[in-house]
């Protein structure tokens, strides 16, 4: 059975000061550019029988400037619908909901865990007879893509809160002994060394 590479976009202007950006498209920043191109250098010589993206601007850029071919887009993959939430941070909700976590608590106007959950069963359905061709990337968002993480491995919605994932990394899910295990999480490119400079090795 192939792995499945989870791709998480690179930075927008909202993830950058820590805004909930669900349903909003924003562009990449150039830092995101850059780390989308880096992107690109680590998944250099990997081959997918399946690139499956969220249908928001800055994944599909992403994708994009990471030289993949995106083979279908889907709206199981956009972010958790933050709702009434949209474009505020954690600390701006606490100071009129205090102790509110998106993990167990869900959005007003959005989504509840179960939700997402539900959500990112269907994704892993979809994808699971295209594993049997070889491995799949999905290009998405940090807490729609942890859930996905945790609802691999048997794991309600809510353990995805114990999955830290930073904007442009890689993650892969696979099995082992017929089991299904994250084999790697949050995994950042190297860097690209900028044009007319040699990187340096440590």
């Amino acid at each position: 059975m192939g792995q499945i590479t989870l791709i998480r976009h690179g930075e927008t202007t909202w993830s950058a000061s820590r805004r909930h950006t669900s349903y909003t498209d924003l562009e990449l920043t150039p830092d995101g550019e850059r780390q989308a191109h880096a992107l690109g250098a680590a998944l250099a010589g990997r081959r997918f029988v399946a690139v499956l993206t969220s249908p928001r601007l800055r994944a599909l850029r992403t994708a994009q400037l990471a030289g993949l071919t995106v083979t279908d887009t889907d709206e199981d993959l956009a972010e958790w619908n933050y709702g009434e939430y949209e474009g505020r941070t954690t600390a701006e909700i606490h100071e009129q909901r205090p102790g509110w976590n998106v993990w167990t608590d869900g959005c007003p106007g959005g989504e509840s865990p179960t939700e997402v959950g539900e959500r990112l069963d269907r994704m892993l359905t979809k994808v699971h007879p295209l594993l049997d061709r070889g491995p799949v990337a999905l290009v998405g968002h940090a807490h729609s893509l942890r859930v996905l993480g945790a609802r691999w491995v048997g794991l309600p919605p809510s353990a995805g809160g114990l999955l830290r994932l930073d904007t442009a990394t890689l993650s892969l899910l696979g099995t082992e002994h017929g089991r299904r295990v994250v084999l790697r999480w949050n995994n950042p490119p190297p860097p690209v060394a900028e044009p007319g400079t040699t990187a340096t090795r440590h």
